[in-house]
């Protein structure tokens, strides 16, 4: 990842939106020690992909924000500060790269100084995909460690909130490059199948294309979303539903979701080969390549 474009957002000022950005160096410092973000993980998080300078699925990223934001009681965002600094963002992106991504952040504030949030965007250039193609990834099954209905019996805990406490989702991927494979679909401790560290899972099951549901404490998948649209439209049916982990195993084909890496090809699980369906794969693809909004 390569740090492009930086802008700072006044989250205390009531002035026009355009009057609250401030563009500034990307290796510029930012945060004092002690912002919520660094010494608590206080905080939520979207990222948007770019196309040609086009932010991808944006609406829905600010709906999952406001959402995230209501979760941990944070000030519900100005819609329409944090849309312009994104597009803000992506218009300097251009010029730089036709596929990038922006970050946009926002924090519950200085622990020492006035309960203001801290705010600000990072566009940025992703690791490049080998070839050009989305990558083929070998998955391996983790326990979350919570029954499928934690996010209705406890919801303090947030799940189905997109936060900055990231370092469960970092321990999972390192634990699964230990075991020789690259990703992670966390299993709820009762059996059930509920999300990757930072995507969602979309399985071929009877030929339906299947999801579980938010219900289950997963966040909302802005691309899965995108990809369902695209199946359904196409006459491929369509599912959100609970899906335990026999399914899973058995399922035709597997993708992880995420903004800026598309639909992923699932190769393997726990060791188990995954039929690969390129073909499907490629029109998943070209369907969110050709979004304009």
């Amino acid at each position: 990842m390569k740090t492009l474009t930086l802008h700072r957002l006044d989250l205390g000022s009531d002035a026009k939106a355009e009057d609250c950005l401030t563009s500034i160096d990307p290796q510029s410092a930012l945060l004092t020690a002690t912002d919520l973000s660094a010494t608590r993980g206080d905080g939520i998080f979207e990222t948007v992909v770019v196309v040609d300078g086009v932010p991808q699925a944006l609406e829905a990223h600010l709906d999952r924000f406001e959402r995230s934001a209501a979760m941990l009681d944070l000030p519900a965002p100005r819609r329409e500060l944090w849309r312009l600094v994104v597009l803000e963002a992506a218009a300097a992106l251009r010029i730089h790269t036709a596929r990038g991504a922006v970050k946009f952040v926002m924090s519950r504030g200085d622990e020492a100084g006035d309960p203001v949030p801290t705010g600000w965007a990072i566009g940025f250039a992703p690791d490049s995909r080998p070839g050009g193609e989305t990558p083929e990834v070998d998955v391996v099954l983790l326990d979350r460690g919570y029954r499928h209905d934690v996010a209705q019996t406890s919801p303090w805990l947030l799940q189905g909130a997109k936060t900055l406490s990231y370092a469960v989702n970092m321990a999972a991927l390192r634990e699964a490059r230990r075991r020789g494979a690259q990703d992670v679909v966390f299993v709820s401790s009762d059996g059930y199948v509920l999300e990757g560290p930072n995507s969602t899972v979309i399985a071929r099951i009877g030929g339906a294309y299947v999801t579980p549901p938010t219900e289950l404490g997963v966040l909302p998948g802005t691309t899965q979303a995108d990809v369902f649209a695209a199946l359904a439209a196409s006459g491929d049916p369509v599912e959100t539903r609970v899906l335990d982990v026999a399914e899973l195993r058995s399922a035709d084909a597997v993708w992880l979701c995420s903004s800026t890496r598309g639909a992923a090809p699932v190769r393997s699980l726990d060791g188990e080969a995954v039929a690969v369906d390129a073909d499907v794969t490629e029109r998943m693809n070209g369907a969110l390549n050709e979004r304009t909004a």
